[in-house]
């Protein structure tokens, strides 16, 4: 287990809640039907919650987006993703979008290792 402390992980969560929040309250509506995708999205089905999870951190990857990528690195590994799967989620990505996908790349896996690391720690990995 390797300790780490990262920009992309906690810090992006907690750094966006208060947004969230805000935003949350000026558009309630909006939020419970975002809400209520993400829950039919990630329901169980032929593809585990797991599988799901990883699918969004690539394409988070793929997006640049790093909210995305801390968010969906979080519920990986709480869905049970070990680092390999992530490793190798992640690795579909640089054939799909190339050289950007290396930088984002890097930064999601280095979120799951944290996400990870708080698991193994026994911590709850938020």
């Amino acid at each position: 287990m390797t300790e780490t402390h990262s920009a992309h992980g906690k810090t992006v969560l907690r750094e966006l809640s208060p947004q969230h929040r805000a935003l949350r309250r000026a558009i309630p509506e909006v939020y419970a039907g975002w809400s209520e995708l993400h829950k039919g999205a990630f329901a169980p089905g032929a593809l585990d919650v797991r599988t799901k999870e990883l699918i969004a951190l690539a394409i988070g990857v793929v997006e640049g987006c790093d909210g995305c990528i801390a968010s969906h690195s979080q519920a990986a590994v709480r869905a049970g993703a070990t680092r390999q799967e992530a490793a190798e989620a992640i690795g579909v990505t640089f054939l799909m979008h190339g050289g950007p996908a290396t930088i984002h790349g890097a930064r999601a896996y280095e979120a799951f290792c944290e996400f990870a690391d708080a698991l193994e720690a026994g911590e709850t990995p938020s």
